[in-house]
């Protein structure tokens, strides 16, 4: 430290490291959605099984349920924020170029949004019959 002594606890020294002073909220974030995801993935499996060989109206009846229609938003939502964490890590990881990171952390985020409004729209229309 270059001959002065720091004023700052060790707790405070590691508190919101990174240059975002975000500390470990992205990781804790990323892992809470991959756990979320094991449970989550294996009813959304369970559920595009049991749709195999019905015909529409047995499959929207199935996707109308309340609870094949709340695990499946459960599903889209943990889902799409688990990429938009893992490809913004990875842009900002890889990308060295300031103008084409911040390009391409917009369209990450852009395309995220899009298939979460997408996917949500389909799992309302069918659930409501709209």
């Amino acid at each position: 430290m270059s001959g002065k002594s720091s004023m700052r606890t060790p707790l405070a020294r590691i508190r919101y490291l990174g240059s975002a002073h975000a500390g470990t909220d992205h990781f804790w974030k990323q892992r809470v959605t991959a756990v979320a995801l094991i449970p989550l993935t294996i009813a959304f499996v369970l559920i595009i099984i049991s749709l195999v060989g019905r015909n529409q109206a047995a499959a929207i009846q199935i996707i109308g349920s309340p609870f094949v229609a709340i695990t499946m938003l459960l599903f889209v939502l943990s889902g799409v924020h688990h990429m938009w964490l893992g490809m913004q890590v990875i842009i900002e990881d890889y990308v060295h170029s300031e103008d084409w990171k911040l390009t391409c952390l917009m369209a990450n985020t852009f395309f995220s949004f899009a298939i979460a409004i997408t996917c949500i729209f389909a799992v309302l229309k069918v659930a409501f019959g709209v």
